[in-house]
């Protein structure tokens, strides 16, 4: 494992241990070299899934794309980073328990505007914005009339 702080390419482990959600495994490591420390996540490897784009082009799914999204999104609002992480591990966790190896982004989108829904709802209008694609303040308000509704309805 390469240092982050000057290159040295070896390492000792200091500490392992499995995440919360058990599919990773955090490990602390310790330059040989420089003797600093930094922390890496093992993944376990499995079958990549395959998102179909709207142009329909494919390429492996990138959690880091759907997280930057999310960021994006919930920009200057009070949501941390641990929550829109564990959004994107749901959404994985989901995406790998599937039957099906290939996924419209759409799909991924909807996974994606359901949770945050329940977390943030400025968050929410903005992913639904760029997701969808809104071509004018109609759909923009028809989106934001859905929302209203939905919450009155769950206040009943």
């Amino acid at each position: 494992m390469r240092c982050p702080f000057c290159s040295y390419e070896e390492s000792k482990v200091i500490d392992s241990r499995p995440t919360d959600e058990g599919e990773r495994i955090r490990r602390r490591r310790e330059c040989l070299k420089c003797g600093k420390r930094f922390t890496t996540y093992e993944v376990i490897e499995t079958v990549p899934v395959v998102v179909i784009k709207k142009d329909k082009s494919r390429e492996t799914f990138d959690r880091n794309k759907l997280l930057n999204g999310l960021l994006r999104a919930c920009e200057k609002r009070p949501v941390s980073l641990d929550t829109l992480e564990g959004i994107v591990d749901d959404i994985e966790t989901k995406l790998q328990n599937s039957l099906d190896r290939e996924v419209p982004s759409s799909q991924i989108g909807i996974y994606a505007m359901d949770r945050l829904k329940d977390v943030d709802e400025v968050a929410y209008i903005r992913f639904a914005s760029v997701y969808r694609q809104f071509k004018d303040i109609g759909s923009f308000l028809e989106e934001l009339d859905n929302l209203i509704k939905n919450r009155q309805d769950g206040e009943k």
